[in-house]
């Protein structure tokens, strides 16, 4: 059986969303629930799969990746069938490098999205041509740099 959430759950969790870092006093006083209240639900949320984990929100620029660019890749469907690879494969060896910051499979007129994470074009231009052009299956790649985004 799977867990029913209330509305007290989902305002936890649009609670946890903006501030992850918030105590349960925090979110108890944001709720008006009482504390064990709180932390009884995001420990059954934790429990059930809802929240898989906690993380961060980090500012790329000042970390030196501030470029983002979105790589869209057309698989070889024949040369994955005969190495009898897949695009979880090539998916999973993208996900290896530490400039992605997701690989999922989509359907379409592409079959990968790669979000990559980088310095500059300078940088981006090593990694698409010395690195995701080369794993094998991959036919063709066509790159979005974003301009602006949130």
């Amino acid at each position: 059986m799977s867990y029913e959430m209330d509305e007290k759950d989902l305002k936890i969790l649009d609670i946890l969303k903006q501030h992850g870092d918030y105590t349960t006093r925090q979110i108890a006083k944001k709720t008006l629930l009482p504390p064990t209240t709180i932390h009884n639900r995001i420990r059954k949320l934790k429990q059930e799969g809802i929240i898989r984990r906690f993380t961060v929100d980090v500012d790329q620029d000042m970390i030196g990746r501030g470029l983002l660019v979105y790589v869209m890749i057309s698989a070889n469907l024949a040369v994955l069938k005969q190495k009898k690879r897949s695009q979880y494969d090539i998916a999973n060896e993208l996900r290896k490098f530490g400039f992605i910051e997701r690989a999922d499979i989509v359907s379409g007129g592409t079959d990968l999205v790669v979000m990559v994470r980088v310095k500059d074009v300078a940088e981006f231009d090593n990694v698409l041509l010395n690195k995701i052009q080369l794993i094998e299956g991959i036919e063709k790649t066509q790159s979005l740099i974003v301009i602006h985004g949130k």
